[in-house]
C-alpha cells in the first residue's frame, strides 16, 4: 500500500516536471539556443533524480576516478530502467552527456523527445542496423569535434532481474570511428531493476538503493571494439557482484 501510495505522488511529480519543463526548454532553445536548453535539461534531471526522495529511496553516486573534460568520453553502462539516465544527465552534467536512444522515445514524450531531438542524440532504428550505425556515426563524429561525451548502454535491452547480459561491441566501435581519442568510461548501475521492477513506473518499491558508480577509464587506443565492451562489462560485472 505505501509503494502505490508514494509512487502515486511520485508520478504526478514526475509528470508535472516533464510538461514544465517542456515549456522551459522550447524558450530556451528558441531565445537563447542549444547550450542554454541543456542547462535546463540538467535542472530537469537535478528535480527528477532528487524527487526519488519521495518514495524514501535513497541516492549515490561515486566517481573513483578524476575525468579529463577537455576530452570526449564514451560512457558505457549497463541498463535497468528509465531511471538509469537522470542521474548520468545530473551528476555527469560537466561532461555534456547525449544518448544513444532507441527512435521510439523521440516522440510524444513531454521534455524527453523533445531533448533528445535538440541534444543531437544518436536515435536508433534498432529494427535497421545500417541506419542504427549511421546515427551513431554521426554522434561520434560531433563529440570528437566538441569534445562532448556519449552514453551508450551496449547491453540493448534493460535487464529486469539485474542479471547483465552480454555487451555488444558495435555501438562502441562505432562511436570511436570518428571520435578515436575518446576516453571509455564505464558506469555501474545498481538497484534501479528492483525499484521499477516491472518497467512501467508504477508501482515503484519504496525504500530502495540506488547507485551510480564510476568506474577507471580505459584507453581504447591498440584494443579491439570486443575487448574494450570485455573489459567494460567484468569492471561493471565485480560492482553488481558486491
Amino acid at each position: 500500500m505505501i509503494d502505490y501510495i508514494l509512487s502515486l505522488v511520485y508520478l504526478v511529480y514526475f509528470g508535472l516536471l516533464l510538461v514544465v519543463f517542456h515549456i522551459f526548454q522550447l524558450i530556451a532553445f528558441t531565445i537563447f539556443g542549444r547550450n542554454a536548453q541543456q542547462k535546463v535539461v540538467f535542472v530537469l534531471n537535478f528535480f527528477i533524480t532528487y524527487g526519488w526522495y519521495i518514495t524514501g529511496t535513497t541516492v549515490k553516486f561515486t566517481q573513483l576516478f578524476e575525468l579529463p573534460t577537455g576530452r570526449s568520453i564514451i560512457f558505457v553502462t549497463n541498463h535497468q530502467s528509465t531511471f538509469d539516465i537522470p542521474a548520468i544527465y545530473w551528476f555527469l552534467r560537466k561532461h555534456q552527456p547525449i544518448f544513444v536512444s532507441k527512435i521510439e522515445l523521440a516522440k510524444g514524450i513531454p521534455s524527453i523527445s523533445y531533448n533528445l531531438r535538440k541534444s543531437k542524440a544518436a536515435l536508433i532504428d534498432r529494427k535497421d542496423g545500417k541506419q542504427a550505425v549511421s546515427e551513431i556515426l554521426r554522434l561520434s563524429k560531433y563529440i570528437g569535434e566538441n569534445n562532448y561525451s556519449a552514453v551508450i548502454f551496449p547491453e540493448g535491452t534493460r535487464s529486469r532481474t539485474g542479471e547483465m547480459k552480454p555487451f555488444a561491441a558495435g555501438g562502441i566501435n562505432a562511436l570511436l570511428k570518428k571520435a578515436p581519442n575518446s576516453l571509455v568510461v564505464p558506469i555501474a548501475i545498481k538497484g534501479n531493476n528492483k525499484f521499477d521492477p516491472k518497467g512501467g513506473l508504477f508501482p515503484l518499491v519504496s525504500f530502495s538503493k540506488l547507485s551510480w558508480t564510476v568506474l577507471e577509464p580505459i584507453e581504447p587506443k591498440g584494443k579491439t571494439g570486443e575487448e574494450i565492451a570485455n573489459l567494460a562489462h567484468e569492471a561493471i560485472r565485480l560492482v553488481m557482484e558486491v
